[in-house]
């Protein structure tokens, strides 16, 4: 595979982008309160948001992007954005047709725009972008092999989110894991809480989550330290400790898995050059 830099901008400020055959890789950073009017993209394309948030509108229907919200954009789709009162960074991988039709051989492409927050999709956009970060002769077979796993998770949460019935109850023990990060309920709290076995709660969870609960909220965890490193200059060391790693070591370890990145590093990125 043969690839090219090119200066020039993607969209937005600051931002270059990598060309290869199959893909497009860049980075945009957007000025706070920046109006875009309605505008269309050709190709297929995945984008993280790595720092801010805006809003952006497609046909009637308003959607809200913040840090760490993956957005699929189909070939085609017209859009208006509005960012909001903070600088906005964010990563892009622009599909060529070539490779979204043997992506459309194995996996259902979604037709329609899609957004999900947080989660495995953002864990593998990261390892995407810190690729694109630290490119070497190798990084164009792992970018390939990266984006096609995005894809097929894509597809699958796609599906999931059209075919599932998650019981009320599961919102429940979702929301009480968000608010409680540093105090974590345990297996059997959680089941006293909502009425059911722990056993069953620990498999219906997996089923609608794809991970255990333990997994779930070591990435809630990773995504909260992703906003603290982005936003603030508070040392590591103390986020880790808040948000409840038991020394830095750990913690780092842990964001690495999550994001490709050490927790250094991610900072370095989410800060003007």
């Amino acid at each position: 595979m043969n690839a090219e830099n090119d200066s020039t901008n993607f969209y937005g400020n600051g931002s270059g982008s990598w060309r290869m055959a199959a893909f497009t890789l860049s980075e945009s950073v957007y000025p706070a309160n920046l109006r875009m009017p309605v505008h269309r993209h050709e190709p297929a394309y995945l984008g993280i948001v790595l720092k801010g948030a805006y809003s952006e509108t497609v046909a009637s229907k308003t959607r809200f992007c913040k840090q760490l919200t993956t957005i699929f954009h189909p070939p085609n789709e017209s859009h208006s954005v509005t960012f909001h009162n903070s600088d906005v960074r964010v990563f892009r991988i622009e599909m060529g047709e070539a490779l979204r039709r043997r992506i459309q051989d194995h996996a259902s492409v979604p037709d329609e725009p899609a957004e999900f927050q947080g989660g495995l999709l953002a864990s593998l956009a990261l390892r995407l972008y810190n690729e694109y970060r630290n490119r070497d002769q190798w990084s164009a077979l792992a970018i390939e092999g990266l984006l096609l796993e995005t894809m097929a998770e894509l597809s699958r949460r796609s599906a999931k989110e059209n075919d599932r019935e998650m019981p009320r109850w599961l919102d429940h023990v979702k929301e009480t894991l968000t608010s409680r990060l540093t105090d974590t309920p345990s297996l059997m709290e959680l089941a006293l809480d909502i009425g059911v076995h722990p056993v069953h709660l620990a498999r219906v969870f997996r089923k609608n989550f794809d991970c255990t609960i333990g997994e779930f909220v070591r990435r809630l965890r990773i995504e909260k330290a992703c906003k603290e490193i982005a936003e603030s200059s508070a040392p590591i060391s103390e986020i880790a400790l808040a948000l409840g790693f038991y020394d830095q070591s750990h913690f780092s370890n842990t964001f690495k898995r999550f994001t490709g990145m050490t927790p250094a590093s991610y900072r370095g990125t989410c800060r003007p050059s």
